[in-house]
């Protein structure tokens, strides 16, 4: 299964407006259940909130990639935000977040799916050049075009 097959324009959000972590989280949830990805939001919700207690998913490079297992998940879908202002995430190398994957699987296969993702989007945000043009994008289909080869 590839990244943009499991990207909907619903789901993409470029700008979004979120006044922190927490509100931008929400708003990539909401926008993955309006996308129909999501079968109980509140789950879901809770459990993006539990994972990130239990450490941050600002990876570095100004990205975060927050994620949970959880039965609300109906079909698996990837969520993608373009911040209008860089947010505190208390990422791995102390800069704040500017662009957010939202990486949503169903609780039953969440093993091996879940990290395919994780590590296909990671090994793509170690390239600088990637990086850059991932924060130019300015639409849905900028993005599908970029993450084509994922």
């Amino acid at each position: 299964m590839t990244v943009n097959e499991l990207l909907d324009a619903k789901s993409v959000k470029i700008p979004l407006s979120a006044p922190s972590k927490e509100e931008a989280i929400r708003l990539l949830v909401d926008s993955l259940a309006e996308a129909g990805s999501l079968s109980d939001k509140a789950a879901y919700l809770e459990a993006v909130l539990q994972r990130e207690a239990t450490g941050s998913t600002g990876i570095g490079f100004g990205v975060a990639i927050p994620h949970g297992k959880s039965p609300g998940v109906a079909k698996a879908g990837i969520a993608f935000a373009k911040l209008d202002q860089p947010l505190e995430w208390a990422s791995l190398d102390g800069k704040p977040v500017q662009a957010v994957f939202m990486i949503a699987v169903p609780q039953e296969a969440a093993g091996n799916e879940h990290l395919k993702i994780l590590i296909a989007i990671s090994r793509k945000l170690i390239d600088e050049e990637f990086r850059g043009k991932l924060l130019a994008v300015a639409n849905y289909d900028e993005l599908a075009a970029l993450l084509a080869d994922i």
